[in-house]
């Protein structure tokens, strides 16, 4: 029985890894899109932070760059409630959110994702079944 116990909470700690946790860029001010290096990198709150936004704002001196972690619903509005002052002329301010680690960082070609590479954690959870699964079948002494 205890056994079984042991094994029903290891497998709820691994279950736990599945918490929504987002990477994004963060950075205030800055010009040239140049905060989208692995130091301006952060860990977003978990199951609080589930987006990515960024913030393009056309200045006298240029155009700069604001990068957070935002929430799906704040970012959402707040993108929409700009949306009229995207122009991009001067003093337009562009909001937009995503949902996809760094997504608010510069564009770039992506490969196709491999079905390998896309279930990490159930190839994780199914081996620990399959490893725990006969430690529960054990006599107890």
């Amino acid at each position: 029985m205890r056994l079984l116990l042991f094994a029903t909470f290891l497998a709820a700690l691994v279950d736990a890894g599945d918490a929504l946790q987002i990477q994004c860029f963060q950075c205030e001010e800055m010009k040239h899109n140049d905060c989208s290096t692995p130091e301006f990198i952060v860990n977003c709150t978990v199951n609080v932070q589930d987006m990515c936004q960024k913030e393009v704002l056309v200045k006298p001196d240029g155009i700069h760059y604001r990068k957070s972690c935002a929430s799906s619903g704040a970012c959402l509005i707040a993108s929409s409630g700009y949306q009229q002052f995207c122009t991009g002329r001067l003093n337009s301010v562009c909001i937009s959110c995503c949902n996809t680690p760094l997504c608010n960082g510069p564009k770039r070609k992506r490969p196709v994702p491999s079905a390998a590479a896309a279930q990490p954690q159930r190839s994780r959870r199914l081996l620990l079944t399959v490893l725990l699964l006969p430690l529960t079948l054990l006599p107890l002494t």
